[in-house]
């Protein structure tokens, strides 16, 4: 057989990523404000496009109605109960920074407050601008920590030398000698604003910032001891190793790091921001008069992009050449094309955020305590889309509602256990459920982690130890320990 050249035909499928498709897919994940910003630029760059504050001539170009509002009719919400939650592990570095995780996933920074307003808490708009820094929270409490001048004092100079993270970074013999005090004093001052709040504040190390936060919470035994003078072996990945020095097997090793991960490795950066910026809601969700919901895009967010066709005809008539009507009909299609995917996306948008308030129809009505577990699979399931396109939806979404301003992501909360063993109940319900307890235990009778465990099992939800105080340190509640030391200050003051 003779060699040589010679063509072929064949056929073939792929798909392309066109530059639109492609922009068309960022357009789901921004949020609106940030959509504002895109237009904007759009404007600046495409002389065919102009922002109407009335409705417009162009049918074309204007945004139908249904892709702004929606109407959802009610339905009964089913009684709800829990299903089991598994642990999510990751690696951990010994350096705070890198020790300050992913906080969708790795929840290292400890209070992560509801989103909600009114009976859940403060919304996201609702944060104010003058939070005390951490030097002023911690100096508000040396008053009542003890009232020996000197030892206020030197308390005083401690914080004052604190870095934003909330670490002693200075020697304690330098801070003695600077001050004129005794080191055994100094050391006094350093362990006196040691036990403030936040806990773990004023460590010298990381392992001492998190020892002093699992002291606190009832959990520094001889194996976290070892795990906390050995964190450069997990920094390294020698897992087998130090599992081993903790003389512990694979579950109990599990539950230590997922513990570990519980704690905050920068105490004082809570401390270090100012007010956020209120956050612009991108949905509206508002009760009818019949008991329905109206859910609508949030249009005073957005601006009404229309195409000047009569300027188009103008400028097609003066061009003389062909590259010129080419850039002409380029920038037509530009604009037809932008007005488009907007709109897909604020139907997107509408269908996803319908779904939700469908799903999750007992939130709106009840409160957390009636959130169920919800997948972004079910979400896309129930509107024929892929999860990837829900996923983008929600994020950097905000939803508006009677209760306050939710995240979209919100909405989204795995299950927990149940005592009889079926259907599925929020992580977010059994927060709620641990909050109502707590505010209600008498100073006299402050509730344990183990109290908790029984008393949640008694309202349907079988929980583990640790489960029930990672959930409590979720919603920025205190041990036994710090609750009665803090109630039995309120009640000295």
């Amino acid at each position: 057989m003779a060699l040589g050249p010679r063509l072929d035909l064949r056929q073939s499928q792929s798909l392309v990523m066109t530059p639109q498709l492609q922009q068309a897919i960022k357009l789901l994940a921004l949020s609106n404000l940030e959509v504002e910003t895109f237009i904007g630029e759009a404007l600046d760059a495409n002389p065919l496009l102009e922002v109407s504050s009335t409705a417009p001539a162009d049918a074309q170009a204007e945004i139908p109605e249904e892709a702004r509002r929606t109407t959802l009719e009610t339905s009964p919400v089913d009684q709800l109960v829990g299903e089991g939650m598994g642990a999510v592990d990751k690696p951990l570095d010994v350096d705070p920074g890198a020790l300050d995780l992913d906080r969708d996933t790795g929840d290292w920074g400890g209070a992560l407050s509801s989103y909600g307003g009114g009976e859940d808490g403060p919304g996201i708009d609702e944060r104010g601008a003058s939070e005390p820094t951490l030097g002023e929270h911690l100096d508000g409490q040396i008053g009542l920590a003890t009232s020996d001048p000197r030892l206020a004092m030197i308390a005083r100079a401690v914080i004052d030398r604190l870095d934003e993270a909330g670490y002693f970074p200075s020697s304690l013999r330098d801070l003695a000698d600077d001050l004129g005090v005794p080191l055994a004093e100094a050391e006094a001052g350093l362990a006196l604003v040691q036990s403030f709040d936040p806990t773990g504040v004023a460590a010298r190390s990381l392992g001492e910032c998190i020892a002093l936060q699992a002291k606190e919470a009832d959990r520094y035994d001889p194996c976290m001891a070892r795990l906390l003078d050995n964190l450069d072996l997990l920094a390294r990945g020698e897992l087998a190793r130090l599992k081993r020095m903790c003389d512990v097997d694979d579950e109990d090793f599990a539950d230590m790091l997922a513990e570990l991960r519980s704690y905050d490795p920068k105490p004082g950066l809570k401390f270090s921001y100012g007010g956020g910026e209120p956050v612009t809601p991108d949905v509206l969700v508002t009760p009818r008069t019949d008991g329905g919901w109206d859910v609508s895009i949030n249009q005073a967010t957005l601006p009404r992009l229309i195409i000047n066709r009569s300027y188009y005809v103008e400028m097609k008539s003066a061009c003389d050449d062909k590259a010129a009507r080419g850039w002409l009909s380029d920038k037509l299609a530009d604009a037809n094309w932008l007005v488009k995917a907007l709109d897909q996306r604020q139907r997107t948008i509408l269908k996803v955020a319908t779904e939700l308030v469908t799903q999750q129809e007992g939130f709106f009505r009840h409160g957390v305590s009636q959130l169920k577990p919800l997948t972004l699979r079910t979400v896309a399931d129930a509107i024929s889309m892929h999860e990837s396109t829900v996923s983008r939806v929600t994020s950097n979404k905000y939803l508006m509602c009677p209760r306050g301003t939710f995240e979209l992501k919100y909405f989204f909360t795995s299950g927990v256990g149940a005592v009889d063993g079926e259907g599925g109940a929020s992580a977010e319900a059994v927060k709620a459920a641990i909050r109502q307890l707590i505010d209600a235990e008498s100073p006299k009778a402050i509730l344990s982690d183990d109290t908790l465990v029984d008393l949640l099992k008694e309202k349907g939800f079988d929980l583990a130890r640790r489960t029930v105080a990672k959930y409590r340190e979720a919603i920025g509640l205190g041990s036994s320990v710090q609750r009665r030391r803090a109630k039995a200050l309120a009640g000295v003051r």
